[in-house]
């Protein structure tokens, strides 16, 4: 049974905490809406094509705590936990990933805790992505209050790899055989070359558009 917090000073803690993250969640949507309706009236092109974000359930937040041994406490979901509130980033090519990243990190209000870059150092199974924790501050009425997201930033190919191998791996709760592990990552190579060679079209047809109304 987890260990979810019952009592009432318990529960008003927790939910106040959950507030807080959806919160940081609304604040960091609204600013990267901002910035790419800029890069449209700037560059008349937008990098991101759509966003998702999440709110882990208290069970996911407690589970993962009782796996890392530690207790159910607020100060513990602050401290230890990355990934409360989180943002995927949905982009058409890889340079937009890191042009993304460089617009967020540039923000005056955010701070980057730390940054894991899987597309330059894709994990054993294949799975790539630009992970950055950030803290962003949630305007309550006794002040700031400093909250930490994870973003992720990837691409539409590796968006539908990591969906899928999250659902096939997840029913094999962990334990998958050899050939599927391998087959997944023949897979991601695949991805590889999709995404390599819709943005070598896409610089073609912008090339071939500059000559033609150039």
């Amino acid at each position: 049974m987890l260990n979810i917090p019952k009592t009432r000073d318990q529960i008003d803690q927790w939910q106040s905490l959950m507030f807080l993250y959806n919160s940081a969640l609304k604040e960091i949507s609204v600013k990267i809406e901002i910035l790419n309706n800029e890069f449209i009236q700037i560059y008349k092109y937008n990098p991101i094509e759509h966003i998702k974000t999440r709110l882990k359930t208290a069970e996911s937040i407690v589970k993962k705590l009782k796996l890392h041994n530690l207790e159910a406490t607020v100060e513990n979901v602050e401290e230890k936990n990355n990934d409360v509130a989180g943002i995927r980033i949905i982009c058409s090519f890889i340079p937009d990933i890191y042009q993304i990243a460089d617009m967020i990190s540039n923000q005056s209000d955010v701070t980057v805790l730390h940054v894991k870059d899987y597309i330059k150092n894709p994990k054993p199974n294949g799975y790539k992505s630009y992970h950055m924790v950030v803290t962003i501050p949630v305007y309550l009425s006794d002040g700031p209050q400093e909250t930490k997201v994870e973003i992720q930033i990837r691409t539409v190919a590796m968006d539908f790899w990591a969906t899928l191998e999250h659902k096939i791996y997840y029913k094999s709760q962990g334990k998958a055989p050899d050939y599927l592990q391998q087959d997944l990552k023949a897979c991601a190579d695949v991805v590889d070359v999709l995404d390599a060679k819709m943005y070598s079209l896409n610089e073609a047809i912008s090339a071939w558009n500059n000559e033609e109304h150039g």
